[in-house]
């Protein structure tokens, strides 16, 4: 699978996961619902996946960190479905927190490493470093009883519907935002054809 498709179908799972877990949220304590939450955590642990095969040459340590998290992230989102119901929402809750604060932290090297692959521009590498860090912060103050994590996660929201409509476009592959010889050099390096400037 190539980069471009890869990326592609991590776009897709991004954008789906938002849908279904929206949806899935509305309808908790019910069957349909919790089926739309376990197909979200198994579209997260599938983005996981896919980053890692695009990343492990590149970036190896980034690539394992953002697979335990991804995975960690939908291993939680199942559980917080599973206590709803014999246990209640306390649980619930703080199942999704954590797996929030799995994700924000997660992410951030992540990030970093999509700039310097340059398959960001950097101010939207930027912008996702920033936004998962407010995530991660948001999930650790609704641990701890401030009920800040909603407006917190607003900006690592809105980037992963940018970043994901981004993947798919074009999938992982060299930003247009930077030097154009750069890019067609790495374009070229990694098997991707440049696109025309």
């Amino acid at each position: 699978m190539s980069l471009r498709t890869t990326g592609r179908c991590a776009g897709a799972f991004i954008l789906l996961a938002f849908v279904s877990y929206g949806i899935g949220s509305a309808l908790a304590g019910q069957f349909a619902g919790a089926a739309l939450v376990v197909l979200t955590s198994v579209m997260v642990a599938a983005i996981g996946v896919l980053a890692f095969r695009a990343l492990h040459r590149r970036q190896p340590g980034t690539a394992w960190a953002y697979l335990v998290a991804r995975g960690a992230e939908a291993f939680l989102l199942t559980a917080g479905i599973v206590l709803l119901g014999p246990v209640g929402t306390g649980a619930a809750d703080t199942a999704y927190q954590l797996a929030m604060l799995s994700l924000g932290l997660g992410s951030l090297p992540f990030c970093l490493a999509l700039k310097r692959q340059r398959w960001l521009p950097g101010w939207l590498a930027t912008w996702g470093f920033v936004g998962y860090a407010l995530l991660a912060t948001g999930a650790t103050a609704e641990l701890m009883g401030a009920e800040v994590g909603l407006v917190l996660a607003i900006p690592g929201g809105l980037f992963e519907i940018v970043f994901g409509l981004l993947l798919l476009a074009r999938g992982f592959a060299p930003s247009t935002a930077v030097r154009p010889g750069a890019a067609s050099a790495e374009a070229i390096a990694q098997g991707v054809q440049p696109t025309a400037q």
